[in-house]
């Protein structure tokens, strides 16, 4: 794998990075963080130990450098030329925090996995939350694209979002701030979110731990939870369900490679070996052209793709398709 310059770009950001107390990891293999476990290498990679240590660290940052932060990986797809510039991972011990503050409220910080504040809502009898248990995430991803499942979503559970720009400035945002939409939100694409809080209602816990059952044993029937996945491939169109389109296209089970669209769950995209992220975005782009082609329908990537491709082994949207 072609090897990038992580360590001349930790240079430039001059002496000011002997004062950071996070770890900072030139030429850092993403293919041992996303879910798919492929893609190339992140220029550097910071992980900062608190919030002031990330906007310390952000204020050494020349705003030429790209920055990009990942969460837990899951609903990431990296490309294998890699990804250029700074690569932000929030910390567990930084920012993995989830407590009880106020009568049906919970703060979260941004790298708690959504699961766990369903589970939190349900010790203390707090309803509205039991969809994150069905969302393989973490809650910074969960704020930024209004992540959701099983009748629920995020925009209504969120209060507050705090957030620090690329400048190292802290924000608060309030919901209405965030600008939701389907799998969206209007937040600026440089604020890096922290933590929460989030607000539900009293409820039976018996009722919250029933909903949370229907949520797991759906997952465990009708999705390849154990395979190498980043989720759901695409987002639902309006008045359409995505795996249906791509199973009436006959994609159900198509194979790039080692890449391939789950026989189970035909909207989840799998890593059978040891596939390439050419190969997983080349399957997702055929899956698209096809669909088009079939139902006239676009599908549009809840997978986030990042990164540069390898030299001659570019793709184009739809495989550069003529589109309607």
């Amino acid at each position: 794998m072609k090897q990038v310059n992580g360590q001349k770009l930790l240079e430039a950001l001059g002496s000011g990075v002997d004062a950071i107390r996070g770890r900072i990891t030139p030429d850092a293999p993403m293919d041992r963080v996303t879910w798919f476990r492929a893609g190339g290498l992140a220029e550097l990679m910071f992980q900062p130990h608190d919030t002031d240590d990330l906007v310390a660290f952000l204020k050494l940052v020349p705003k030429e450098v790209p920055i990009m932060v990942v969460g837990v990986g899951s609903n990431l797809l990296v490309r294998d030329g890699g990804i250029p510039g700074i690569v932000i991972r929030l910390s567990a011990k930084g920012f993995g925090d989830l407590e009880l503050v106020g009568e049906n409220r919970i703060k979260a910080g941004a790298i708690c996995p959504d699961k766990n504040i369903s589970a939190m809502a349900l010790d203390h009898g707090i309803g509205g939350f039991y969809f994150y248990y069905g969302i393989p995430g973490s809650i910074g991803g969960a704020l930024r694209m209004n992540a959701g499942a099983n009748g629920g979503e995020t925009s209504e559970r969120v209060v507050e979002v705090h957030a620090v720009d690329r400048k190292g400035n802290k924000h608060v945002l309030s919901n209405a701030d965030m600008g939701y939409a389907y799998r969206h939100s209007d937040a600026a694409k440089d604020l890096i979110f922290t933590h929460a809080i989030f607000e539900g209602y009293a409820e039976d816990k018996n009722k919250i731990r029933t909903d949370m059952d229907a949520v797991r044993q759906h997952r465990e029937t009708v999705q390849p939870i154990r395979e190498k996945t980043g989720g759901s491939t695409f987002k639902n169109p309006q008045g359409h369900s995505a795996w249906k389109l791509i199973d009436e296209a006959g994609c159900r089970g198509l194979m790039i490679g080692n890449a391939q669209m789950s026989p189970l769950h035909c909207n989840f995209m799998i890593n059978t070996g040891q596939a390439t992220g050419y190969e997983l975005e080349y399957l997702g782009e055929t899956v698209r052209q096809r669909v088009m082609e079939h139902s006239g329908v676009k599908l549009e990537w809840e997978i986030k793709r990042v990164g540069k491709f390898m030299p001659g082994y570019e793709i184009r949207e739809f495989l550069g398709r003529a589109m309607a």
